[in-house]
């Protein structure tokens, strides 16, 4: 609720002429996805993020996107990073983690508590935050599904922060289906990571919700 009244007076704000456009610093953690494991550097998610706003930045002003990415992180390589990462000059949070802990079927239960720490410390230092789920294979079993899929949007909800339910929300159809082919054809080889297509295709269902992220980091610093 406070994440959402604060964008009306942000927009409000840019209507009267009044908001200003100040650099800021938004830090992505994550893990191999973030980091763009098996990608040239530019063709990675941060670096093509950043292009993307460029292209769609809804006021002018620059933003500083720090890649917070490690390969083979898990939400428990998160916690043990948050407090140096959160530096003074961090105005804002992407926390895409949970997808190793998925893979090696950690507890959901401890990948929770985890995210929930992390969430503590950034809301603490009233830094506003986009949370990236993702979905679990059936293969996982419908009870620890369950639980890993409810657990983001749970904890998005009780800490008021920006939230997208899946990181690949935009390899999906329109109505929300999966075209197998297609996702394929923008998969490395592993059938776990994007391909340079892919992350464009990921940063482009992300996009949104960064431009909000931005409008919340420039609204705290002002």
């Amino acid at each position: 609720m406070i994440r959402s009244i604060a964008l009306i007076f942000l927009l409000l704000g840019a209507q009267s002429g009044t908001a200003r456009a100040e650099p800021v610093t938004i830090v992505a953690l994550g893990d191999s996805l973030t980091q763009g494991y098996g990608l040239r550097e530019a063709n990675g998610f941060v670096p093509q993020l950043a292009d993307w706003l460029k292209e769609n930045s809804r006021q002018s002003g620059t933003v500083r996107l720090i890649n917070a990415g490690v390969s083979g992180d898990t939400t428990a390589g998160g916690v043990a990073r948050i407090d140096w990462t959160l530096t003074d000059d961090v105005d804002g949070l992407i926390v895409a983690l949970g997808g190793n802990d998925l893979l090696r079927g950690i507890d959901p239960a401890s990948s929770r508590a985890n995210l929930e720490r992390i969430l503590q410390t950034t809301t603490a230092k009233g830094i506003p935050v986009l949370l990236v789920g993702l979905v679990a294979t059936q293969n996982m079993g419908p009870d620890f599904k369950a639980e890993f899929d409810q657990m983001y949007p749970e904890l998005s909800a009780k800490y008021d922060t920006l939230y997208v339910h899946d990181f690949f929300i935009g390899l999906l159809q329109e109505d929300g289906t999966v075209d197998r082919d297609a996702v394929r054809a923008r998969m490395q080889l592993d059938g776990i990571h994007p391909n340079k297509e892919g992350v464009k295709d990921i940063v482009k269902g992300l996009g949104a919700e960064v431009l909000n992220l931005i409008d919340l980091a420039r609204l705290r610093g002002e």
